[in-house]
């Protein structure tokens, strides 16, 4: 597990998180550290944890006797939970907003819940309502809203307190492709403004869009930490294919490069990698020592659909790709 670095202002800090339920561990000892103003994305099966970190983190469940020091919006969750609460916001699995009332009422009522004034929370559901595209529905009960719009609406609520840390459980389950995207950029929009946000999602899409950075929770524990980028790489499966039209080239670059899968019929190569730039590097220098060039050059690596396989299947192990030092120790 890769480590952002402790300099960093931390939104959220996590050591040694601990739940069980009877002999159930359902986090066995996990370490966060989510930088101020960034998507953090927590992936993992269902029953891996993902809830509960969040119920945990929001002040929803405490902790087991023994865990660390959790940290949230520079609050310590021990001693200033109240402050904590302050500083967040929560939009759970399954929305919040009241199907019997208007939009804006739900706003305004989450607005006397975080004791704005009558004029304050007015003015802040009528720029939140404009923000989210729901000043059209507001005067209708919210029961008549699409999926999307109550999600909208959701996330709406969540902001009328100012939180600077929000912590998003499965925001689009449920939704089609265009209310998804629409959250997206709500999410994004957010994260311009300095928020911090914790996503959990079942959608390994979403994840590879938003996140900075992104954790793997598998069994209660960090399979793997990193940027979307760092965790394809751990995963095998990653190459790069060349393809030559003219034989000779090709019997030229097949001697050189040593380590790559021929393909005769085809007339092509292909050489483990992780896709970063140094290996590729490292191929072409290669080909130019011996005087050939590519006639086509393409680069395939795993996507995070691979590294979930990898890291969540039932070994949770994985194996690392060559390294372009490899590819240069095998063709000298």
């Amino acid at each position: 597990m890769s480590t952002t670095s402790s300099t960093n202002a931390a939104a959220v800090s996590v050591t040694n998180l601990r739940k069980s339920y009877g002999d159930k561990n359902v986090l066995d000892g996990i370490d966060l550290h989510i930088p101020a103003g960034s998507v953090f994305a927590l992936l993992g099966p269902n029953g891996a944890g993902k809830t509960t970190t969040v119920q945990i983190l929001s002040t929803l469940i405490a902790p087991d006797p023994g865990s660390g020091q959790i940290t949230v919006g520079g609050h310590d969750l021990a001693t200033h939970a109240q402050s904590a609460r302050a500083a967040i916001g929560v939009t759970g699995q399954f929305s919040a907003v009241d199907g019997l009332i208007t939009g804006e009422e739900n706003m305004l009522l989450m607005a006397d819940l975080h004791h704005l004034s009558k004029a304050e929370g007015r003015r802040v559901t009528a720029e939140l309502l404009e923000r989210f595209d729901l000043v059209e529905a507001a005067k209708k009960p919210a029961s008549t809203y699409s999926g999307g719009m109550k999600r909208r609406l959701d996330i709406a609520m969540t902001l009328v307190g100012g939180p600077r840390v929000i912590f998003l459980d499965e925001p689009t389950t449920g939704l089609d492709p265009r209310s998804r995207h629409t959250m997206w950029g709500i999410i994004r929009a957010l994260v311009s403004d300095g928020v911090t946000v914790l996503l959990t999602t079942q959608y390994l899409e979403e994840a590879d869009e938003l996140a900075d950075r992104i954790a793997v929770l598998n069994d209660g524990k960090i399979a793997a930490e990193g940027t979307p980028d760092e965790l394809k790489r751990i995963v095998p499966g990653g190459h790069i294919r060349l393809r030559f039209t003219h034989p000779d080239a090709y019997q030229s670059a097949a001697a050189a490069l040593q380590v790559a899968v021929r393909d005769d019929e085809a007339l092509a190569l292909q050489i483990p990698s992780d896709g970063g730039q140094r290996e590729l590097r490292a191929v072409l220098d290669l080909l130019d020592s011996v005087g050939v060039e590519a006639d086509e050059l393409t680069v395939h690596t795993p996507d995070l659909d691979d590294v979930f396989f990898a890291l969540t299947g039932p070994t949770g192990t994985t194996t690392t790709t060559a390294t372009a030092g490899s590819i240069k120790e095998n063709v000298r």
